[in-house]
């Protein structure tokens, strides 16, 4: 017999039959965001594996159809099959519908990662597009059934608007797309009022999924305030993702390419430089929110991804400037030796934004150093939650590149007889050199070498004078370093504390001290009388016996001496010995022929 359970599931009660599921006598209803969500996150979409996530919703459809038997025909003959109103008892329809409409768009988003590179691929990008919202049609149009219930009518209405104002998105209908995203987020917004906290939390996300294409397509139609909110969305912490990332990055691009068309020159360090290269005036323009926005950042991760933004665009901009450095190659020599020393102006532009580069990845690292000197405060607690602590060496590492990126900085063409500029890196280069010492006496004392770390202490001190007594005009453009009083309060407690715990090591060494721990040599089993906890016994290297054995003196083996043979007359022998052969010729004859004398 084919066994019969019951089981609750979403507050209704449903018999299994087999493989088989039936509600008799309850509606059908399916959480769609719930299993497009986990079907994502599951299957590729995390990492932005759309081909992937693809792959899955076709073989899930070809499962599906193979247990309700609801197969296209066979191999050799299609025959096409509706889902209809009067089969909707089984869940599992739905799902047919929904994955279709899942595997069309997973098709879309891939091609549209494609489309960068290739752009004919676009048209596809549409056709996939309209496939999925006709899905989700069919699936809307299934859900309005009296045998679906209202939870599962809204989600599925909620889907179709999103899906339609993707593609209206895409087709750049501002005003159809504004319209299909606000219905969405309206039915997420009261679903997520209707439930509890945790259901309404898949909810939550998606309205903030969808809130800046909404704004986007306000700017599009004409609402300028819309601006400032997408520049504050693009400041949180995860950013904009699908749809939406590169295409307000091109509009940032648009509008500072329409401000750059008044740009004309640029002024750094009392020389006015022209600007004539359209990619470095927006780049230029761009500067300063840049960096207003890596300031107004809320957290690490977000500073971190705004440097590396500006650091790409300074970089690109900078390749622009060297494209056109090559043709003026020959008139910038000349220029250098009639004009005694002054380079050009496309060389002290280059050597500009290649400033601004440098300067950029110092703020980067120190930004980083600050996380890790905070990570090191913390450092006991971190231990005690089993993760990887922070280590002085991590920041020696980022100090040895900033000092790298300084001595850069004063090898910039045009740059070289400005003493001010000179001196302005000069008293950084001390400031950073100051805190790299002290990370290093840092390390130093973790392994306990007392001297090495008092010395590099007198050295960062030495480091950090230096930079008071040569501050004097250049306060102001040292007020963004790290304050040195502060790492010298912090060395001179350092000392106290390194001195106090060297002479603790050393009572700790004198008072501890046993006959287990001189370096006799001697090995166990000479030293068993002898009590003692030695550590090197549990070590790989543990001295058990002296091996190889050394020399020991032995008895050697007796040696015997005959004295009778001395006093022993043997008996004559001449009887039994044969007489030589007599010699000459005829001996000779005489033996050949066999004649015996």
């Amino acid at each position: 017999a084919t066994p019969l359970w019951l089981s609750v599931r979403g507050g209704a009660c449903e018999r299994r039959t087999g493989n088989r599921l039936y509600c008799p006598s309850a509606l059908t209803q399916i959480t769609v965001l719930q299993i497009v969500k986990e079907s994502q996150q599951q299957h590729g979409l995390r990492h932005g594996d759309f081909q992937r996530y693809r792959g899955y919703c076709s073989r899930r459809l070809r499962r599906l159809r193979k247990t309700l038997n609801f197969k296209m025909g066979n191999r050799h003959k299609f025959t096409g099959k509706k889902v209809t109103e009067e089969i909707l008892s089984d869940n599992r329809y739905l799902l047919l519908i929904l994955m279709d409409a899942e595997r069309a768009w997973s098709y879309a988003m891939q091609l549209k990662q494609e489309a960068n590179t290739e752009p004919r691929k676009r048209f596809h990008l549409l056709s996939r597009l309209r496939k999925a919202v006709k899905h989700a049609e069919e699936l809307e149009r299934l859900c309005e059934s009296n045998r679906v219930d209202a939870k599962t009518k809204l989600e599925a209405q909620a889907y179709m608007a999103y899906l339609t104002g993707m593609l209206r998105f895409e087709h750049q209908e501002w005003k159809a797309a504004m319209e299909a995203f606000n219905k969405c987020k309206t039915i997420y917004e009261k679903l997520a009022n209707a439930f509890t906290e945790e259901q309404a939390v898949l909810y939550n996300q998606r309205v903030e999924e969808i809130s800046p294409n909404i704004r986007y397509c306000a700017y599009n139609i004409g609402d300028q305030s819309a601006m400032n909110e997408l520049m504050q969305m693009r400041l949180r912490s995860g950013g904009t993702e699908g749809l939406l990332a590169e295409k307000l990055e091109a509009l940032i691009t648009q509008t500072r390419a329409k401000q750059a068309a008044t740009m004309s020159e640029v002024e750094w360090r009392g020389r006015t430089v022209p600007v004539k290269i359209d990619k470095v005036r927006i780049f230029l323009l761009g500067l300063a929110d840049n960096e207003a926005a890596i300031v107004q950042a809320e957290n690490e991760e977000t500073k971190e991804r705004l440097f590396e933004s500006l650091l790409s665009e300074c970089r690109d901009a900078i390749q622009a400037v060297r494209e056109d450095l090559k043709p003026d190659q020959k008139q910038r020599e000349h220029s250098l030796e009639n004009d005694s020393g002054k380079v050009s102006n496309i060389q002290y532009l280059h050597s500009y934004l290649t400033y601004i580069k440098l300067s950029t990845a110092i703020r980067r690292n120190e930004s980083m150093a600050k996380s890790l000197q905070k990570a090191l405060l913390q450092q006991q607690r971190s231990e005690e939650d089993g993760k990887r602590t922070a280590r002085p060496q991590d920041l020696i590492r980022l100090y040895d590149i900033i000092l790298q990126n300084l001595v850069e900085l004063t090898q910039l063409p045009g740059l070289e007889e400005d003493k001010n500029f000179q001196k302005e890196i000069g008293l950084k280069t001390l400031v950073y050199k100051a805190y790299r010492c002290f990370f290093i006496a840092q390390s130093y004392v973790l392994v306990k070498k007392w001297s090495e770390a008092l010395v590099l202490y007198e050295r960062v001190l030495k480091y950090a004078r230096q930079v008071q007594s040569g501050a004097g005009a250049y306060t102001n453009s040292l007020k963004e370093l790290p304050d040195v009083q502060d790492l010298i309060t912090q060395v001179n407690a350092e000392k106290y504390s390194l001195q106090a715990a060297a002479i603790l090591d050393a009572n700790d060494t004198q008072e501890t001290e046993s006959p287990s721990q001189v370096k006799d040599g001697k090995p166990l089993s000479e030293r068993f009388e002898t009590f003692c906890l030695d550590p090197s016994l549990v070590s790989k290297q543990v001295s058990l016996v002296h091996f190889p054995p050394g020399f020991q003196p032995i008895p050697c083996k007796p040696l015997f001496f005959d004295l009778a043979l001395n006093h022993v007359a043997f008996p004559p022998l001449e009887d039994k010995v044969e007489q030589k052969a007599k010699s000459g010729l005829t001996g000779y004859i005489k033996g050949i022929f066999g004649f015996k004398s």
